[in-house]
């Protein structure tokens, strides 16, 4: 852990977060979270999966 962490970890401690910033982050990390849970579960499906294609614009089969 360098310094600049360990400065940064002190700033955040005298100074926390807003609860504004905190629902944001929260507000990103949870469907974010949400999304990989899934993924792990259920898997992902064919029909997003999308298929590799050459530069000119052919398909691209791998051996």
């Amino acid at each position: 852990m360098t310094p600049s962490w360990l400065l940064r970890m002190a700033r955040w401690l005298r100074h926390p977060p807003s609860a504004g910033r905190v629902a944001l982050v929260l507000a990103v990390v949870v469907p974010c979270a949400l999304l990989v849970a899934v993924e792990r579960l259920a898997g992902w499906p064919d029909w997003m999966t999308v298929e590799p294609v050459g530069r000119r614009g052919g398909s691209f089969t791998l051996q």
